[in-house]
């Protein structure tokens, strides 16, 4: 197995709605925001190279929008999904399986392009199985209207009209042991309902994908919780029980969002959980 850190470019989102109900004063300590209040995020994916598959977790935005609609998140950076996958002698027809943690569409947009001619939505990975689970699936194809704004239906239901949808099973407990792709998955419904968070063997380590369930470092203090998660309070029961067990078993913690780090370690202080290290990924697994 391989493991690639694959960065499909950044964005810009409000501070306030990123943290919370935590003031400013305290959480522009780990993220600086501009003039208009806006922090810079990654839009980090991971590429898995496991035999003849080739599994891609998330995708980001996608370029299908509009301009307005970009206009909006203030794309920054170089990265895109294309280039980059290109570095690693790669082209989205080469992906086997695209597992998506949830629906929202800076993490499934680069899901779905359009043809040649612009007239018809299309799969960006026309050979792979796009795996979600059914309860997300009814939660975003029939969303609140708080969530609404995220679920953007160009994204989603062609993955279902093009036959290439499939479903993992969540088991009572909310942690699937050796799912289809090879790696766990803790399932977690304070952000929003049914989000998948891979727990991946590497090298003799776990590499926990974080997804929204911890943006990025800043977030690590148990009452920071994003103004967009759906159910706080169930965050906050959630994400309490994931640092303990990142931080009792020495897990990797991979940020999706994290503009300015990759991974970190945790550990257990007389406060909580708390930031051990940060590293990049190579520092940890080499080039």
């Amino acid at each position: 197995m391989k493991i690639y850190p694959l960065n499909t470019g950044n964005f810009k989102l409000d501070g306030g709605a990123m943290f919370g109900v935590v003031p400013k004063s305290l959480w522009e300590r780990t993220n600086p925001a501009d003039e208009k209040n806006l922090c810079n995020w990654a839009m980090r994916s991971m590429l898995i190279e496991d035999g003849e598959r080739l599994i891609l977790i998330d995708n980001g935005l996608g370029d299908k929008q509009s301009d307005k609609f970009f206009g909006h998140y203030y794309l920054n950076g170089d990265d895109s999904l294309d280039g980059n996958l290109a570095k690693l002698g790669y082209h989205k027809d080469d992906i086997t399986d695209v597992f998506l943690t949830h629906l929202h569409f800076d993490h499934c947009g680069g899901s779905i392009e359009w043809n040649k001619d612009r007239t018809l939505l299309i799969p960006a990975f026309k050979n792979a199985k796009f795996w979600s689970n059914d309860r997300h699936w009814k939660w975003a194809t029939e969303p609140n209207a708080r969530e609404k704004a995220s679920f953007l239906k160009e994204n989603i239901l062609p993955i279902q009209e093009s036959g290439q949808l499939n479903f993992i099973n969540r088991p009572d407990s909310g942690f699937l042991k050796n799912s289809e792709l090879g790696f766990d998955i803790l399932f977690a419904d304070g952000h929003t309902d049914a989000q998948m968070i891979p727990h991946i063997q590497y090298q003799g380590k776990t590499i926990v994908f974080a997804a929204d369930l911890l943006p990025s470092i800043g977030h690590i203090p148990l009452p920071f919780v994003m103004g967009y998660d759906t159910r706080p309070l169930i965050t906050l029961d959630e994400k309490g029980a994931f640092l303990k067990s990142v931080a009792d078993n020495d897990f990797l913690i991979f940020f999706e969002h994290d503009h300015a780090n990759e991974l970190c370690t945790l550990k257990n202080t007389e406060k909580g959980v708390r930031l051990d290290q940060a590293f990049s990924f190579n520092e940890v697994f080499g080039g």
